[in-house]
């Protein structure tokens, strides 16, 4: 029977260190409830001579070869193996069961992969959330010190599912904005081609025209000349990778910490959609956060965790500071306010959170009111965009229409003032 090591808190709060035979991890931590303490950690001490079984064939014992894939585990699947995880465990199965059930659902790919190898490296000896850590491709640092707390503090159900209830806020957010977005770029992708379309094959026809005719052209149509000749001659192609190479661009910045601040710094001046970047990034590391210590993850870990998860580098400068202030015994308040990246309704509600000891409560309230926030922000972003497509639009089209006919005017002119001579 394995041997776990453990250190916990007893009743009058102070700290244990002992062994325990159990089965499983689970087993072993209501063993030391029996005794009356509360585990703050349990690890297998045996673990490493059983998974030396499932070395590589160099020696390593690493994570187990994986099928290929482009990218990682998505968002979706990974939600719904949480939810269906921490139903398992709420339903008393063992995780081990649970796991071998959830693998046998799945569908063929990686997700079933990685499954497979978390239900082996946890019949080997393995827990579950050192398992889940060696596979980055579907469990982040979030998630794994999350299931690390649950394992910790004998509520593995409980902290799967608040962190099931967080992945579907995150998506369900994400989703909204995208799916507002969908409506505007299909139009201006549409509109760009018609607009392509008239430039290189319409113009260059009544170009012909107003020659053989020998027409003076106004400055607008040859405006409109010169654009269109620019396109047929491959310009076409500039307004078609240009997209594509700004895209890449943004991606060769954000691989330095410089750039990654800057790029993140443009996006929080530009009007509304900067607005928007910054509740939806308040929203992300306030529910990041508050779901972290309410799990029961210390303080400063929560703030590190937090740090490299919240995807905006000006964010991420801000929480170092945070985190080096609550380290030298200061309130996380104050250096809050002093780096300016959030609103004042903000740092005094974790302030208050901080005064009353419900500083999880007031985190999870403060990102429920900014995700409303960006639904309310996300709708008004549509309304103006609408309109402003329409008038751009119109001015193209009224653009193009005026300067073809200024010369065409001239021609009909030209034209019938010879017909009565």
């Amino acid at each position: 029977m394995p041997t776990y090591a453990y250190e916990a808190m007893n009743s009058s709060g102070q700290e244990v260190k002992d062994e325990v035979d159990a089965g499983s991890s689970e087993e072993a931590i209501k063993l030391i409830r029996q005794k009356g303490f509360f585990p703050t950690k349990v690890k297998e001490k045996a673990a490493k001579k059983k998974v030396g079984k499932k070395k590589d064939a160099d020696g390593s014992s690493g994570a187990k070869k994986l099928p290929f894939a482009i990218g990682g585990v998505s968002t979706k699947a990974l939600t719904a193996f949480t939810r269906q995880l921490s139903t398992l465990q709420d339903a008393g199965l063992p995780i081990l069961r649970s796991l071998q059930i959830l693998e046998q659902q799945q569908k063929p790919g990686l997700m079933k992969a990685i499954i497979g190898a978390v239900s082996d490296d946890v019949e080997g000896g393995c827990s579950l959330s050192d398992s889940m850590s060696k596979y980055p491709k579907a469990f982040d640092k979030l998630y794994v010190n999350m299931v690390n707390a649950g394992e910790a503090g004998g509520v593995l159900d409980l902290i799967l599912a608040r962190l099931a209830d967080f992945m579907e806020k995150a998506q369900k957010l994400k989703k909204k904005v995208v799916g507002a977005m969908i409506y505007p770029s299909v139009v201006i992708f549409i509109a760009v081609g018609i607009v392509s379309m008239i430039m290189i094959f319409v113009v260059p026809k009544f170009e012909k025209i107003f020659t053989d005719f020998k027409v003076e052209l106004p400055d607008v149509t040859k405006l409109l000349v010169n654009a269109s000749r620019f396109l047929a001659a491959g310009g076409w192609m500039v307004i078609l990778f240009t997209p594509i190479a700004v895209f890449l661009l943004l991606k060769l910045a954000k691989m330095s910490e410089g750039g990654r601040y800057a790029v993140d710094v443009v996006k929080g001046k530009i009007p509304i959609l900067g607005t928007i970047v910054g509740k939806g990034t308040v929203a992300r590391f306030t529910r990041t956060l508050g779901t972290l210590i309410s799990a029961g993850v210390p303080i400063l870990d929560a703030i590190n965790i937090t740090r490299e998860t919240c995807g905006n580098e000006v964010f991420a400068r801000a929480l170092v500071k945070v985190h080096d202030a609550i380290r030298e015994g200061e309130s996380m308040a104050e250096p809050l306010r002093a780096s300016k990246v959030c609103d004042s309704i903000v740092v005094n509600m974790v302030d208050v959170g901080e005064e009353t000891g419900d500083l999880d409560k007031m985190l999870m309230k403060v990102a429920d009111n900014y995700d409303n926030d960006v639904d309310v922000l996300v709708g008004s972003l549509i309304s103006v965009l609408e309109p402003v497509m329409v008038v751009v639009l119109g001015l193209i089209v009224g653009f193009i229409v005026i300067a073809l006919f200024m010369p065409m005017i001239a021609l009909i002119g030209a034209v019938s003032g010879s017909g009565k001579k």
